[in-house]
């Protein structure tokens, strides 16, 4: 099965920046979507940000323009900068992706998980 492995979290001031990362391995299908999700203490899980394999980005609207994520196929890793980060962003952020086989079948994968948290 895929393994998608997440780091780059940890704790920041508001205001400051983090950048993820998530690598995926044992790959034996297309990744057409790589993405994140975050989940916050008594919240449900939300869609942060996607990147598909070809195509435009997609973000919640709560960190669009702080936010970015960027995708490098050649090495199945996936990014997301933060910026201008908030409390409100605290949460644990989940590395997801998409699994696509030769049928058109999909799999979704998930990452174990890597917390945020933005306090002073």
């Amino acid at each position: 099965q895929v393994q998608l492995v997440e780091s780059g979290g940890g704790l920041v001031q508001p205001g400051g920046s983090l950048r993820l990362s998530c690598a995926a391995s044992r790959i034996i299908f297309s990744l057409n979507i790589m993405g994140w999700y975050r989940q916050a203490p008594g919240r449900e899980r939300e869609l942060v940000a996607t990147m598909p394999s070809r195509g435009s980005p997609n973000y919640v609207d709560s960190v669009k323009g702080r936010f970015f994520i960027a995708r490098d196929n050649a090495k199945n890793t996936v990014y997301l900068q933060m910026n201008s980060l908030k409390p409100e962003d605290t949460a644990v952020y989940y590395c997801y992706a998409q699994g696509l086989d030769g049928l058109g079948r999909t799999y979704d994968y998930w990452g174990q998980g890597t917390q945020v948290t933005v306090s002073s």
